[in-house]
């Protein structure tokens, strides 16, 4: 492979903001809830780069065929890999993907094909483009990715008017979209900078803090986990919180110390306790083993479930905090009991067939 931008290639990224930016000069995107990718095609190779640098081209056999076809002969192209249903995006089905077996990658490539949305090019036969302005190197790209209604390739839609990027925001949110991007006209593409903007939905609940799993140093907190009741009493693992500071992980282990004692005794998830239930899990329970996490330890420490917290968090998918969560506060004034799932704001989806072929074939098949 010979290109102008080689892999691997840093995807662009963006700073999380709270409120869509009005500023003159910017453009507006949905954000897809999928796995970032920036595609190389140079001739007969083509590779599908993730944003940690794992290549994705054998988890996603069907997208380098159908790139092959709608891909110019020599290109870089950054986007997104998605699932496509009916109602909406399907991130958990598209986390099955990852899968190690060569044979049940191809068993899921028929079953659950991906699609591609492009939204960024950074290179076009011998040129560079990277320090062109995204306003052209955008419209190059509509002018060369083939995106008729037979194939599963999109670009994303965009607009310069921030009525229809705020509506946007709200109409997408149950289709599975994370929010909404905003990008100046003339950024030129600048690999891991936070250049651009992400305006995504959040939302709070009370969960009951049941375990942790320590950080990476072995010194301090780095996650709680999170747990809901459901309407028969069961305490259900529905995500983590995390992103605190060096200093809130050290205070953490001392503010969580008095639960450790006796923890396991009649605690909920016993089971999960060991290690072999943990790797049975695949990852969707405390402890479980996670492909993506490339044989990270996710091994945890139990909390007798007597402490509430109050969780920020963007949307849920299957009854799970989607991205996890952050810790707003612990809330000694609510008991374990009253966290249920009835919290939880779960949008209905919306219509994507306007976008997506593949939507609408879901639709009439009634899947």
């Amino acid at each position: 492979m010979d290109l102008p931008v080689m892999p691997p290639v840093k995807p662009m990224l963006a700073k999380s903001i709270s409120e869509l930016p009005r500023d003159p000069g910017l453009l507006y995107e949905p954000k897809w809830d999928g796995f970032r990718c920036i595609v190389f095609r140079d001739g007969d190779e083509i590779e599908l780069g993730s944003r940690n640098d794992r290549p994705l081209t054998r988890y996603f056999p069907e997208l380098v065929e159908l790139l092959g076809q709608v891909l110019p002969p020599r290109c870089v192209i950054d986007g997104e890999i998605v699932v496509v249903t009916a109602n909406g995006l399907d991130f958990d089905t598209l986390q099955q993907r990852l899968h190690p077996a060569a044979s049940r990658v191809k068993k899921l490539a028929a079953e659950t094909p991906a699609s591609f949305v492009g939204f960024d090019l950074l290179a076009l036969g011998d040129r560079d483009l990277t320090e062109q302005p995204f306003a052209e190197r955008r419209k190059l790209l509509e002018t060369i990715l083939d995106t008729a209604d037979d194939t599963r390739a999109h670009i994303t839609p965009i607009t310069s008017d921030p009525e229809v990027a705020q509506d946007w925001f709200t109409r997408f949110e149950g289709a599975g979209f994370d929010g909404v991007m905003a990008k100046a006209a003339d950024l030129p593409y600048m690999q891991d900078k936070r250049l651009m903007f992400k305006i995504k939905h959040e939302r709070t609940a009370d969960c009951v803090i049941a375990g942790f799993r320590w950080y990476k140093d072995g010194q301090g907190v780095g996650s709680l986990l999170l747990g809901l009741f459901d309407d028969e009493g069961n305490l259900h693992h529905v995500g983590v919180a995390s992103s605190f500071t060096a200093k809130r992980r050290q205070e953490l282990v001392d503010e969580l110390k008095p639960l450790r004692e006796y923890a396991l005794d009649n605690h909920p998830w016993r089971s999960w306790a060991d290690a072999a239930a943990q790797a049975k899990a695949e990852g969707k329970m405390p402890g479980g083993v996670s492909r993506w996490t490339g044989g990270k330890d996710l091994s945890w420490e139990p909390l007798r479930p007597e402490l509430v917290g109050e969780v920020r968090y963007e949307h849920v998918m299957a009854r799970r905090l989607r991205h996890g969560g952050r810790l707003v506060r612990f809330r000694t004034d609510r008991t374990p009991e009253s966290c249920t799932y009835a919290q939880l704001d779960e949008v209905a989806p919306a219509e994507l067939a306007d976008i997506f072929a593949e939507a609408r074939a879901a639709k009439e098949a009634g899947r």
